[in-house]
């Protein structure tokens, strides 16, 4: 890292919008990320007051100071261990995000970790719609890791979504995905009755075009959706890729450190809105 002190630690830059109220995005990425021993980078996308599951809220977007923000790392010479990718409000979003990764994550073995967050239950969130998704695309690219839901997986790759998915079905969607570029693929929440499953693919090594190694990991289904879970397991994800951990152990982590943390909120009778008790539960994760 040469000899600017400024990167003696390893730290991921987060690219997420910041919720005040709510848990969710760098709320709750900037301490699970710092707890597993790497610095925290936030590079706000919008700042609201609560996040948008809530009657009403306030939000700021950032769109017009994400570059001169980005500017001031670069007078900095910041170099990053990972950049992981949340939230994005627009089009115009997703290409600052897409140049900081050509600049930031060339050449320097960053890791690069995309949640394309976009919709759930086979329908687009109400602030993105098929231009974003094309964009998203071009990011998916440049990534070495994806953590899609299902509804995501289907609206990256232009495919039918179903209530019911089929191992092999699931495996065709995963190759789609590594078509695209990243060479480990976690798609999230996927529905299997009791359960909840986490099917996991990754090849082993760049570029190759032999078959990916492939695993479900379930988990049992326990109370109702909350905010930010996934930015919770995408967190875990991105701090376990910068320390070397393998895939599948940091996709099994992850999914038990999210099953705990809604045991923990339905103990406590937290309000589904309030996402979940990650705080006393932190220690889990070092």
């Amino acid at each position: 890292m040469g000899e600017n002190g400024h990167n003696r630690q390893k730290k991921i830059a987060a690219v997420n919008d910041f919720t005040g109220f709510g848990r969710c995005s760098l709320a709750v990425a900037l301490p699970v990320i710092s707890v597993m021993g790497v610095q925290c980078c936030p590079l706000p996308t919008s700042i609201l007051s609560n996040h948008t599951g809530f009657p009403s809220f306030f939000i700021d977007d950032y769109t017009r100071n994400m570059r001169a923000y980005i500017d001031e790392w670069r007078k900095l010479k910041l170099t990053f261990a990972g950049i992981c990718t949340g939230f994005l409000g627009s089009p115009a979003q997703a290409e600052i995000v897409k140049e900081f990764i050509e600049e930031f994550g060339a050449g320097n073995g960053t890791a690069v970790i995309v949640d394309p967050v976009m919709g759930d239950y086979g329908k687009y969130y109400a602030t993105c719609g098929p231009e974003l998704a094309l964009q998203m695309r071009e990011l998916v690219r440049r990534a070495d890791i994806i953590t899609p839901n299902i509804t995501e997986a289907c609206l990256l790759t232009d495919t039918p979504y179903r209530a019911r998915w089929s191992f092999r079905e699931l495996d065709i969607l995963t190759e789609k995905l590594h078509a695209m570029g990243p060479e480990k693929i976690v798609i999230t929440g996927i529905p299997l009755r009791t359960y909840l499953g986490n099917y996991c693919s990754e090849r082993k090594t760049a570029g190759a075009a032999g078959p990916a190694e492939k695993h479900m990991f379930r988990t049992l289904k326990i109370g109702n959706s909350r905010s930010g879970t996934g930015d919770i397991f995408a967190a875990v994800i991105a701090a376990d890729a910068v320390n070397g951990v393998d895939f599948r152990v940091s996709v099994r982590k992850a999914s038990r450190f999210v099953k705990a943390c809604i045991t923990r909120s339905i103990e406590r009778d937290i309000p589904l809105t309030d996402g979940v008790c990650f705080e006393e539960l932190l220690h889990l994760l070092r």
